[in-house]
């Protein structure tokens, strides 16, 4: 059984991508932007198919420092090329790939009952960011968004020098918020980057399920952030 309590927490951390910010939809637009001027013949739901999987093994390599920022940006798009058998250089794929992220950040999609939870945790809490995405684009999607007026901090992997799960950027953003571990929470969609990269520094965590995988009799979920309200 999980026993959190809410009683001690005064400062409330959450992820952007998957959590707040709806980065498969958001994806998906600037994808079908690029698609239907520079590859009109190419079915973009098919390439998706195979783009979502990739680009979520090569993230979790990217968080386990196996791989760099720039083999991400490049792999995700190489290798679903590949599965779709569409011939491309290597030329091309970085034109995409810079494409992509550019486009990316300017898409606003945030998952359902973003703004009515920050407003009401912004009440009661400091709030702030922990991300392992890449500094710019990050601070690019908060401001399109309209979420970083919500956020006292805003921590990434770059500022850091490491990515969640490990423990010094979760050391490296309570320094920044001047926030006390026992009395801080992480929110995120990853439970071992987020939930257990939290837990193991002392910190509470919550999982952000809205897929409703199956979920650890010992870690609290939610799967509408509308629930934080019952919780927080």
């Amino acid at each position: 059984m999980n026993n959190f309590s809410n009683q001690n927490i005064k400062h409330i951390f959450f992820d952007l991508d998957h959590t707040l910010w709806d980065f498969d939809t958001n994806s998906l637009l600037a994808f079908e932007e690029i698609f239907k001027k520079y590859f009109p013949h190419i079915e973009i739901q098919h390439f998706i198919k195979f783009y979502v999987p990739i680009n979520k093994a090569l993230w979790k390599l990217y968080q386990e420092d196996k791989i760099s920022h720039q083999e991400l940006r490049f792999q995700r798009l190489k290798q679903s090329f590949e599965k779709i058998n569409y011939k491309i250089s290597d030329d091309e794929i970085e034109f995409v790939a810079n494409l992509y992220i550019d486009l990316l950040s300017t898409k606003t999609n945030l998952f359902e009952n973003t703004f009515a939870v920050l407003d009401y945790l912004s009440d009661k809490y400091t709030l702030n960011i922990i991300t392992n995405g890449f500094s710019v684009t990050q601070e690019k999607k908060l401001k399109n968004a309209k979420l970083h007026n919500y956020f006292k901090t805003v921590t990434n992997s770059e500022m850091a020098g490491v990515k969640k799960p490990n423990g010094i950027i979760f050391e490296y953003a309570l320094s920044l918020a001047k926030a006390n571990k026992q009395q801080a929470l992480m929110i995120g969609d990853c439970i071992e980057a987020d939930v257990m990269g939290a837990k193991n520094v002392g910190m509470e965590a919550i999982w952000f399920n809205p897929n409703q995988e199956s979920c650890p009799a010992n870690i609290l979920q939610i799967t509408n952030l509308i629930e934080l309200k019952n919780i927080l």
